[in-house]
């Protein structure tokens, strides 16, 4: 039987069980960490294009566009809201699939459940399967390829679930979706591969969401896909693909995140404040900053003066600078504030990178870095530092909770915040509603 076939078995399967105490937790904490991210992003350039242009070729439909009061179809709120929740680069990520599941998946099970009319539970539960069956294909690949090779499966099992979608048109519904998918491939080879940059484009995440949504429909209009394409031995490891969904309970397994930048920057943003806050260190003071790191910190564009926004979030040299003379908060959120500063770019330019064997065996298991600020006649070193948020140690609801109200506070106003905050917590006693209300009629701007 091929895979797709497994996969779409898997969604049947869950159908019949009940949602667990701790996937339910699990799928809770995901949504406010992820809406978090979404209100802050609403107002960063990728977006705004995005809602234009959909506008466009995506008129007509009742479901929200998230804090605008806008609304679109299922493909236009789904496009929609996705960019906004990737946006900043502050949504959650996995590390066994390498990649970012959130944003595809919960802004997809949320337009679906509103269709649908699904209950709390079934929202949940979908948003389970979706991360389920994304991140299993993701983590099965030979290749590295952005997240949008693979996150339109999750957006499929999600749609599928609260569709109820027959095993069949579901089945081919992951194929039409994976054949779709925007191509990644340009990152996973070559020179390229070396260096990764800040784009709008968002990894795919945004537009492969369309396509998966897309696929699905047409799969459930007959229309058909290549039901063998994740039967390759040569791209993916095809033992324990299948096996074992639904009990590997992979989003109880993300991490997430409190810096707007990709990954690879948490661990030395957090060694540089650590030794900023410790020694009390004047910026203007700073000589040379050293970061010893992994391999795929290296593969960043790391330039000094990025070119744009997004690029910033590709850019430790830039981070760096940015959080060692605006403080901890400089990039919860950022803000198109931060690009082309003369004193940012000079302290950027003072930073250094380089390869630690030992830290890069650790990896992509472990993402650590260890960093060493020079002063006049002085240095100071971090001991080897890992990102806040990971699956290890992972983040409260009352972290996630204070995340949201400072990656928010310059677009939302106090009570504003408030609201979604009650709208999240009344998700976790049970009842969406009041967090469909607040997408629908909260108004978020820059203030």
């Amino acid at each position: 039987m091929e895979i797709v076939r497994h996969l779409a078995a898997s969604i049947g399967a869950a159908r019949r069980e009940p949602l667990t105490a701790e996937l339910r937790e699990a799928a809770c904490r995901s949504v406010l960490d992820l809406v978090a991210a979404a209100a802050a992003g609403i107002a960063a350039p990728g977006p705004r294009a995005v809602r234009q242009v959909a506008r466009v070729t995506m008129a007509g439909g009742a479901l929200p566009v998230w804090f605008t009061g806008q609304s679109s179809g299922l493909a236009g709120a789904i496009w929609c809201n996705a960019s906004a929740s990737a946006a900043l680069d502050l949504d959650d990520g996995h590390r066994i699939a390498r990649g970012h599941p959130g944003a595809a998946i919960i802004p997809a099970a949320f337009a679906a459940a509103q269709e649908a009319g699904a209950t709390t539970d079934e929202l949940l539960q979908a948003i389970v399967v979706g991360y389920e069956v994304g991140v299993a294909v993701g983590a099965a690949r030979r290749f590295y390829a952005n997240t949008g090779m693979w996150s339109g499966y999750g957006v499929v099992a999600a749609l599928g679930f609260l569709r109820r979608t027959p095993a069949e048109q579901l089945a081919h519904g992951f194929a039409i979706a994976g054949i779709s998918a925007p191509n990644q491939l340009h990152a996973g080879a070559g020179p390229a591969f070396r260096v990764q940059e800040g784009s709008d484009v968002k990894e795919g995440i945004p537009w492969s969401s369309v396509t998966a949504a897309n696929a699905l429909l047409l799969a459930e209009a007959g229309h058909t896909g290549p039901l063998a394409l994740l039967d390759n031995d040569e791209h993916f490891l095809l033992e324990g693909l299948a096996e074992g969904l639904g009990r590997q309970h992979y989003i109880a397994r993300n991490y997430m995140k409190f810096h707007a930048c990709c990954r690879h920057v948490h661990a030395p943003a957090e060694a540089l404040l650590d030794l900023l806050a410790e020694n009390r260190i004047d910026p203007r003071r700073i000589k040379a900053i050293e970061v010893a790191t992994y391999s795929g910190a290296l593969r960043l564009a790391n330039r000094p003066r990025p070119q744009s926004f997004t690029d910033i979030q590709f850019s430790i040299p830039y981070c760096l600078a940015l959080l060692a003379i605006d403080g901890p908060e400089a990039l919860l959120p950022l803000t198109e504030t931060a690009v082309d500063r003369p004193e940012i770019v000079a302290l950027a330019e003072k930073v250094s990178l380089s390869l630690d064997p030992a830290l890069d065996a650790r990896f992509p298991a472990q993402t650590l870095s260890r960093v060493t600020i020079h002063i006049e006649g002085r240095s100071f070193a971090s001991p080897v530092t890992a990102p806040r948020g990971e699956a290890s140690d992972p983040p409260s609801w009352a972290d996630l909770e204070a995340k949201l109200e400072r990656a928010c506070r310059l677009v939302a106003t106090s009570a504003q915040r408030q609201m979604l905050l009650a709208a999240l917590r009344r998700l976790r006693d049970g009842d969406h509603a009041p967090l469909l209300q607040a997408f629908a009629t909260l108004r978020l701007s820059p203030a």
